[in-house]
């Protein structure tokens, strides 16, 4: 199956807009009936990347059925956290609410994190509705719902501060830097937190949840995606945590056959909640 991609504006903030890329199946078969989405959320440690960086993955998904949204969203330095999750949380709004216009169910909408974006994704999975993430939503979107159907994350960052104590005892200046921009204090770093929101006992919204990690992966702490899943599943949750022996953490950089097969996965995934 081939895609179709098309870059649009979905938010527009004082003078900026944010832009999305829309992954799209391209072909009759995908015409037969409303296709999947996924709301997908780029790594770079809340500092850099941009709505480009997971097209690998994204046209594989786009071949599989679904429609993918990638987008751009604030980020650090200039916008610290929240910043971030109120441009998440609109974006799933918002593709929701034009749903028709791209041939998506809207009620089948997940969302995938890579790296940073995985932190981000599932914290706002988990707190659709949260003021403080929806503080700045114009009036058209509030009665349209924020929740995913499921999540994904790739190599997430779903612990910032376990994976900060981690960087400070290996002495990695850049990944505490990118920390401190985006979060500017440990306060935030456990206020904004997955499974310390858990370990809270906070009343969240849990989703399917589906999370892979390489094994060597050196700027995570090993047991990152498994502990979030054994914390999910005891929270009332449905999580699975699949590590990868010998990939570190670009997924981009793991074996193609691999790259294929994650994508299986998701569908598999997707397709079955």
């Amino acid at each position: 199956m081939t895609t179709h991609v098309e870059e649009l504006v979905y938010r527009s903030i004082g003078n900026r807009q944010l832009k999305a890329l829309i992954f799209s199946p391209d072909g009759s078969a995908a015409k037969q009936r409303k296709s999947p989405a996924i709301v997908c959320l780029h790594g770079g440690a809340w500092i850099t990347g941009d709505r480009r960086v997971p097209a690998y993955m994204a046209e594989k998904l786009a071949e599989r059925g679904f429609v993918v949204m990638s987008i751009d969203f604030r980020m650090a330095p200039r916008h610290q956290y929240p910043s971030s999750l109120l441009d998440i949380n609109y974006a799933i709004r918002w593709l929701r609410q034009n749903a028709y216009n791209f041939d998506v169910n809207p009620d089948a909408i997940g969302g995938l994190g890579f790296s940073s974006g995985g932190h981000l994704i599932l914290l706002s999975a988990m707190r659709p509705a949260w003021d403080v993430y929806t503080a700045d939503l114009p009036d058209e979107l509030r009665h349209v719902s924020a929740e995913l159907d499921w999540v994904v994350t790739l190599s997430g960052v779903l612990d910032p501060l376990a994976r900060y104590r981690m960087a400070q005892q290996a002495g990695y200046a850049d990944i505490i830097a990118c920390h401190d921009k985006y979060f500017g204090n440990e306060e935030n770093m456990r206020e904004g937190n997955p499974p310390l929101i858990l370990e809270r006992k906070e009343k969240v919204t849990l989703p399917p949840l589906l999370m892979f990690q390489g094994g060597d992966d050196p700027r995570l702490p090993p047991d990152m995606a498994t502990r979030v899943a054994e914390l999910y599943l005891e929270a009332g949750g449905e999580a699975e945590a699949l590590v990868y022996p010998g990939q570190g953490h670009a997924l981009s950089e793991w074996p193609e056959a691999l790259q294929e097969e994650i994508a299986d996965r998701i569908q598999v995934f997707a397709t079955q909640v």
